[in-house]
Parts: structure tokens; C-alpha cells; sequence
């Protein structure tokens, strides 16, 4: 099975802007929402979020990690 790579965010506390804090590669959400936990788990998070990286589209570039996605 092809492992998908999920960018990480996550925010302290209520109101703070999500924050990039990581990634990682899992087989399915559900598996990245459980690998995300207890990956990052250094902190008291209020919120964490998973994102697959391929749904991960530019807006004003067609250079990057990201190209060929979405600008252009």
C-alpha cells in the first residue's frame, strides 16, 4: 500500500493561527490522524489538523515544492 504525506498544523490555544509543526507519511487519514497525535504530542495542543499534501494548491507561484499544482 502507497504511504500519503500529510502536512501538520496545529494552534495552542483558541484564536492563534494554525501553525506548520511537522509531517508525516501514513496509509489513509484515519492512520495519519492517529500517527499525528501521538507524533507530536510534545504539546498541549487546543487544535491539531492533518492536510494531504497533495491537496496542498498554489495561488501565486509555478516555482516550489508545490509546482504545477493550482497557479498558473
Amino acid at each position: 500500500m502507497e504511504e500519503i504525506v500529510f502536512d501538520v498544523f496545529a494552534r495552542k490555544n483558541r484564536g492563534e493561527p494554525l501553525t506548520h509543526i511537522g509531517y508525516l507519511s501514513a496509509p489513509d487519514r484515519e492512520m495519519a490522524r492517529v500517527y499525528a497525535w501521538t507524533t507530536y504530542d510534545e504539546e498541549n495542543w487546543f487544535e491539531m489538523c492533518i492536510v494531504p499534501r497533495s491537496e496542498i494548491h498554489l495561488v501565486n507561484r509555478t516555482d516550489g515544492p508545490f509546482a504545477g499544482r493550482g497557479a498558473g
